[in-house]
Protein backbone atom coordinates (compact mmCIF):
# COMPACT_ATOMS: atom_id res chain seq x y z
CA UNK A 1 0.00 0.00 0.00
CA UNK A 2 1.35 3.58 -0.92
CA UNK A 3 1.41 6.71 1.13
CA UNK A 4 1.73 9.89 0.15
CA UNK A 5 3.16 13.10 2.17
CA UNK A 6 3.01 16.03 0.92
CA UNK A 7 5.23 18.25 4.49
CA UNK A 8 7.88 17.74 6.46
CA UNK A 9 7.71 15.03 9.14
CA UNK A 10 10.19 13.69 11.57
CA UNK A 11 12.84 11.38 9.70
CA UNK A 12 12.20 8.33 12.26
CA UNK A 13 8.36 8.08 11.66
CA UNK A 14 8.53 8.50 7.87
CA UNK A 15 11.27 5.70 8.05
CA UNK A 16 9.16 3.38 10.38
CA UNK A 17 6.14 3.75 7.81
CA UNK A 18 9.00 2.48 5.03
CA UNK A 19 9.28 -0.24 6.89
CA UNK A 20 5.78 -1.27 5.73
CA UNK A 21 4.69 0.55 3.27
CA UNK A 22 5.59 2.21 -0.27
CA UNK A 23 6.03 5.99 0.97
CA UNK A 24 5.93 9.14 -1.29
CA UNK A 25 8.03 11.73 1.06
CA UNK A 26 8.31 15.24 -0.49
CA UNK A 27 7.87 18.37 1.90
CA UNK A 28 7.02 20.33 -1.68
CA UNK A 29 4.71 18.47 -3.21
CA UNK A 30 2.33 20.72 -1.53
CA UNK A 31 3.55 23.70 -3.69
CA UNK A 32 3.17 20.73 -6.89
CA UNK A 33 -0.12 19.88 -6.75
CA UNK A 34 -0.27 18.29 -10.61
CA UNK A 35 2.20 15.97 -9.59
CA UNK A 36 0.01 15.49 -6.05
CA UNK A 37 -2.72 14.72 -7.82
CA UNK A 38 -1.09 11.65 -10.19
CA UNK A 39 0.76 10.95 -7.20
CA UNK A 40 -2.49 9.79 -5.37
CA UNK A 41 -4.08 7.84 -8.05
CA UNK A 42 -3.33 4.53 -6.41
CA UNK A 43 -2.78 5.83 -3.09
CA UNK A 44 -4.75 4.74 0.03
CA UNK A 45 -3.42 7.25 2.37
CA UNK A 46 -2.01 10.68 2.35
CA UNK A 47 -0.60 12.77 5.16
CA UNK A 48 -0.63 16.75 5.52
CA UNK A 49 0.53 19.29 7.33
CA UNK A 50 -1.66 22.85 7.37
CA UNK A 51 -0.98 24.25 3.91
CA UNK A 52 -2.26 20.68 1.49
CA UNK A 53 -5.86 21.75 0.61
CA UNK A 54 -7.63 18.29 0.93
CA UNK A 55 -10.41 19.90 -1.17
CA UNK A 56 -13.04 18.56 -3.41
CA UNK A 57 -10.43 18.62 -6.89
CA UNK A 58 -8.02 16.30 -4.75
CA UNK A 59 -10.20 13.96 -3.64
CA UNK A 60 -11.44 13.26 -6.76
CA UNK A 61 -7.70 12.59 -7.78
CA UNK A 62 -7.24 10.42 -4.97
CA UNK A 63 -9.92 7.52 -5.97
CA UNK A 64 -8.92 4.74 -3.68
CA UNK A 65 -8.00 7.11 -0.80
CA UNK A 66 -9.08 6.03 2.55
CA UNK A 67 -7.12 7.68 5.46
CA UNK A 68 -5.69 11.55 5.89
CA UNK A 69 -3.10 12.12 8.66
CA UNK A 70 -2.88 15.46 9.87
CA UNK A 71 0.25 16.51 11.19
CA UNK A 72 -1.38 18.91 13.53
CA UNK A 73 -4.57 19.94 14.87
CA UNK A 74 -6.47 22.60 12.53
CA UNK A 75 -8.79 20.65 9.99
CA UNK A 76 -9.43 24.05 7.96
CA UNK A 77 -7.60 22.85 5.67
CA UNK A 78 -9.27 19.74 4.45
CA UNK A 79 -12.91 19.45 3.40
CA UNK A 80 -13.82 16.71 6.08
CA UNK A 81 -17.40 16.77 5.22
CA UNK A 82 -16.76 15.49 1.45
CA UNK A 83 -14.13 13.20 3.44
CA UNK A 84 -16.97 11.96 5.34
CA UNK A 85 -19.27 11.16 2.76
CA UNK A 86 -16.58 9.20 0.52
CA UNK A 87 -15.89 7.26 3.66
CA UNK A 88 -12.32 8.71 4.48
CA UNK A 89 -11.32 8.91 8.07
CA UNK A 90 -9.19 11.95 9.16
CA UNK A 91 -7.00 11.50 11.74
CA UNK A 92 -5.27 14.46 13.55
CA UNK A 93 -2.72 14.70 15.82
CA UNK A 94 -4.88 15.37 18.89
CA UNK A 95 -2.90 16.92 21.92
CA UNK A 96 0.51 16.12 20.87
CA UNK A 97 1.84 19.69 19.71
CA UNK A 98 0.02 21.47 23.23
CA UNK A 99 2.73 22.07 25.00
CA UNK A 100 4.77 24.09 22.10
CA UNK A 101 1.78 26.25 21.65
CA UNK A 102 0.80 26.83 25.07
CA UNK A 103 4.71 27.85 26.00
CA UNK A 104 4.98 29.62 22.77
CA UNK A 105 1.64 31.67 24.08
CA UNK A 106 3.40 32.34 27.58
CA UNK A 107 6.78 33.16 26.16
CA UNK A 108 4.93 35.64 23.78
CA UNK A 109 3.01 37.30 26.57
CA UNK A 110 5.99 37.95 28.81
CA UNK A 111 8.14 39.22 26.16
CA UNK A 112 4.83 41.95 24.86
CA UNK A 113 4.29 42.93 28.47
CA UNK A 114 8.03 43.35 29.52
CA UNK A 115 8.36 45.50 26.09
CA UNK A 116 12.22 44.95 26.77
CA UNK A 117 13.12 41.92 23.88
CA UNK A 118 12.58 44.20 20.58
CA UNK A 119 15.81 46.71 21.55
CA UNK A 120 18.40 44.37 20.21
CA UNK A 121 19.07 46.76 17.23
CA UNK A 122 18.84 49.96 18.99
CA UNK A 123 21.47 48.92 22.06
CA UNK A 124 23.77 47.61 18.89
CA UNK A 125 23.65 50.67 17.60
CA UNK A 126 24.59 52.58 20.73
CA UNK A 127 21.78 53.91 22.05
CA UNK A 128 20.72 53.38 25.74
CA UNK A 129 16.62 53.21 25.87
CA UNK A 130 16.22 52.64 29.78
CA UNK A 131 14.01 54.91 30.65
CA UNK A 132 11.63 53.94 28.13
CA UNK A 133 12.14 50.49 28.88
CA UNK A 134 12.04 50.55 32.23
CA UNK A 135 7.99 50.30 32.02
CA UNK A 136 7.69 46.76 31.42
CA UNK A 137 5.14 44.81 32.88
CA UNK A 138 5.18 41.65 35.27
CA UNK A 139 3.51 39.08 34.27
CA UNK A 140 2.43 37.96 37.93
CA UNK A 141 -0.86 38.74 38.87
CA UNK A 142 -2.15 40.21 35.65
CA UNK A 143 -5.39 38.52 33.85
CA UNK A 144 -4.76 36.49 30.80
CA UNK A 145 -8.45 35.52 29.13
CA UNK A 146 -8.55 32.61 27.01
CA UNK A 147 -10.86 32.45 23.67
CA UNK A 148 -11.21 28.53 23.49
CA UNK A 149 -10.96 26.39 26.63
CA UNK A 150 -9.80 23.01 24.79
CA UNK A 151 -6.75 21.04 25.78
CA UNK A 152 -4.43 23.54 24.79
CA UNK A 153 -6.28 26.51 26.06
CA UNK A 154 -6.56 24.52 29.28
CA UNK A 155 -2.89 23.29 29.55
CA UNK A 156 -1.58 27.11 28.80
CA UNK A 157 -4.27 28.19 32.04
CA UNK A 158 -1.57 25.55 33.86
CA UNK A 159 1.51 27.41 33.10
CA UNK A 160 0.22 30.87 33.29
CA UNK A 161 -0.88 29.71 36.98
CA UNK A 162 2.23 28.73 37.95
CA UNK A 163 3.29 32.21 37.06
CA UNK A 164 0.86 33.47 39.17
CA UNK A 165 -1.21 34.77 36.61
CA UNK A 166 -5.16 34.72 37.02
CA UNK A 167 -6.95 32.98 34.15
CA UNK A 168 -10.84 33.70 33.11
CA UNK A 169 -12.00 31.83 29.52
CA UNK A 170 -14.70 32.28 26.95
CA UNK A 171 -15.81 28.78 25.17
CA UNK A 172 -19.81 29.06 24.21
CA UNK A 173 -19.32 24.79 23.62
CA UNK A 174 -18.30 23.68 27.05
CA UNK A 175 -21.07 23.75 29.53
CA UNK A 176 -20.67 26.11 32.85
CA UNK A 177 -20.91 22.82 34.66
CA UNK A 178 -18.46 20.88 32.64
CA UNK A 179 -15.57 20.10 34.97
CA UNK A 180 -12.33 21.66 33.44
CA UNK A 181 -14.00 24.64 35.23
CA UNK A 182 -13.42 23.59 38.51
CA UNK A 183 -10.54 21.38 37.70
CA UNK A 184 -8.58 24.21 36.30
CA UNK A 185 -9.60 26.93 38.54
CA UNK A 186 -10.52 28.95 35.80
CA UNK A 187 -13.68 31.25 35.58
CA UNK A 188 -15.81 31.38 32.90
CA UNK A 189 -16.77 34.59 31.37
CA UNK A 190 -19.03 35.93 28.18
CA UNK A 191 -16.69 37.09 25.68
CA UNK A 192 -16.95 41.32 26.33
CA UNK A 193 -16.68 40.10 29.82
CA UNK A 194 -13.55 38.84 29.09
CA UNK A 195 -11.75 41.21 26.54
CA UNK A 196 -12.87 44.38 29.03
CA UNK A 197 -11.10 42.77 32.03
CA UNK A 198 -7.68 40.43 30.73
CA UNK A 199 -4.42 42.51 30.59
CA UNK A 200 -3.21 39.18 27.44
CA UNK A 201 -5.59 37.88 25.42
CA UNK A 202 -5.03 34.66 23.56
CA UNK A 203 -6.71 32.72 20.72
CA UNK A 204 -7.76 28.67 21.12
CA UNK A 205 -10.83 28.58 18.49
CA UNK A 206 -10.73 27.09 14.88
CA UNK A 207 -11.25 29.10 11.90
CA UNK A 208 -15.00 28.59 11.02
CA UNK A 209 -17.73 31.00 9.79
CA UNK A 210 -18.83 31.55 13.41
CA UNK A 211 -15.18 32.69 14.24
CA UNK A 212 -14.03 34.13 11.07
CA UNK A 213 -13.61 37.88 12.33
CA UNK A 214 -14.19 37.31 15.35
CA UNK A 215 -11.98 39.97 16.58
CA UNK A 216 -12.70 42.69 14.65
CA UNK A 217 -12.12 46.31 15.02
CA UNK A 218 -15.23 46.64 17.88
CA UNK A 219 -13.83 43.42 20.01
CA UNK A 220 -10.50 45.03 19.57
CA UNK A 221 -11.57 48.24 20.83
CA UNK A 222 -13.18 46.40 23.76
CA UNK A 223 -10.29 45.24 25.07
CA UNK A 224 -8.34 46.44 27.83
CA UNK A 225 -6.21 50.06 27.43
CA UNK A 226 -2.34 48.60 26.96
CA UNK A 227 -3.44 44.69 26.65
CA UNK A 228 -1.59 42.13 24.45
CA UNK A 229 -2.91 39.78 21.99
CA UNK A 230 -2.14 36.59 20.77
CA UNK A 231 -2.78 34.67 18.12
CA UNK A 232 -1.62 31.01 17.20
CA UNK A 233 -4.69 29.51 16.33
CA UNK A 234 -5.72 30.49 12.74
CA UNK A 235 -5.59 33.64 10.44
CA UNK A 236 -8.76 35.01 9.69
CA UNK A 237 -9.74 35.37 13.21
CA UNK A 238 -8.47 38.40 13.97
CA UNK A 239 -8.85 41.20 11.57
CA UNK A 240 -5.24 42.23 10.58
CA UNK A 241 -5.54 46.05 9.51
CA UNK A 242 -7.68 46.83 12.80
CA UNK A 243 -5.38 45.11 14.54
CA UNK A 244 -2.28 47.12 13.09
CA UNK A 245 -4.60 50.28 13.53
CA UNK A 246 -4.89 49.26 17.70
CA UNK A 247 -1.14 49.21 18.26
CA UNK A 248 -0.52 52.32 15.74
CA UNK A 249 -2.89 54.09 18.13
CA UNK A 250 -1.40 53.03 21.50
CA UNK A 251 -4.76 51.32 22.24
CA UNK A 252 -2.79 47.35 22.34
CA UNK A 253 0.40 47.31 23.93
CA UNK A 254 1.57 44.49 21.79
CA UNK A 255 0.62 41.29 19.83
CA UNK A 256 1.93 38.20 18.63
CA UNK A 257 0.92 36.51 15.83
CA UNK A 258 1.86 33.53 14.22
CA UNK A 259 -0.57 32.66 11.66
CA UNK A 260 -2.49 34.93 9.07
CA UNK A 261 -4.97 35.29 7.06
CA UNK A 262 -3.25 35.02 4.16
CA UNK A 263 0.44 33.04 4.26
CA UNK A 264 2.97 33.73 3.83
CA UNK A 265 1.81 37.93 4.31
CA UNK A 266 1.57 39.41 1.18
CA UNK A 267 3.20 41.98 0.35
CA UNK A 268 1.56 45.27 1.57
CA UNK A 269 0.20 43.83 4.88
CA UNK A 270 -0.99 46.28 7.17
CA UNK A 271 0.94 44.17 9.67
CA UNK A 272 4.14 44.84 8.02
CA UNK A 273 4.77 48.59 9.61
CA UNK A 274 2.51 47.81 13.02
CA UNK A 275 5.13 48.47 15.97
CA UNK A 276 5.21 46.30 18.67
CA UNK A 277 4.11 43.33 16.66
CA UNK A 278 6.47 39.70 16.64
CA UNK A 279 5.46 37.34 13.84
CA UNK A 280 6.62 34.12 13.19
CA UNK A 281 5.84 31.73 10.06
CA UNK A 282 3.00 29.45 11.61
CA UNK A 283 5.39 27.48 13.93
CA UNK A 284 3.58 28.37 17.37
CA UNK A 285 3.07 24.38 17.50
CA UNK A 286 6.48 23.39 16.04
CA UNK A 287 9.17 22.41 17.79
CA UNK A 288 11.77 19.08 17.51
CA UNK A 289 10.26 17.54 20.50
CA UNK A 290 6.72 18.38 18.88
CA UNK A 291 7.50 17.03 15.38
CA UNK A 292 8.56 14.07 16.84
CA UNK A 293 5.39 13.42 18.67
CA UNK A 294 3.04 14.80 16.03
CA UNK A 295 4.92 12.44 13.27
CA UNK A 296 5.46 9.61 15.82
CA UNK A 297 1.21 9.52 16.32
CA UNK A 298 0.10 10.20 12.58
CA UNK A 299 2.34 7.54 11.32
CA UNK A 300 1.51 4.74 14.17
CA UNK A 301 -2.33 5.86 13.79
CA UNK A 302 -2.34 5.70 10.03
CA UNK A 303 -0.82 2.35 9.97
CA UNK A 304 -3.53 1.36 12.31
CA UNK A 305 -5.74 2.30 10.21
CA UNK A 306 -4.00 0.42 6.98
CA UNK A 307 -3.81 -2.59 9.15
CA UNK A 308 -7.22 -2.90 10.53
CA UNK A 309 -8.55 -2.06 6.69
Amino acid sequence: MKIVITEFMDGAAVDSLRERYTVVYDPALVDRRADLFGLLNDAPALIVRNRTRVDAEMLAAAPLLRVVGRLGVGLDNIDVPACRVRGIEVIPATGANALAVAEYVIASIMALLRGAYLSSAEVAAGKWPRPRLSEGRETAGRTLGLIGFGGIGQLTARLAHALGMRVVAYDPLLPADAPAWAASGVARRELDELLAESDAVSLHVPLTEQTRGLMDAARIGRMKAEAVLVNTARGGIVDEAALAAALRSGKLAGAALDVFDHEPLPDGSPLTTAPNLILTPHIGGVTRESNTRVSTMIAAKVASFLNAA
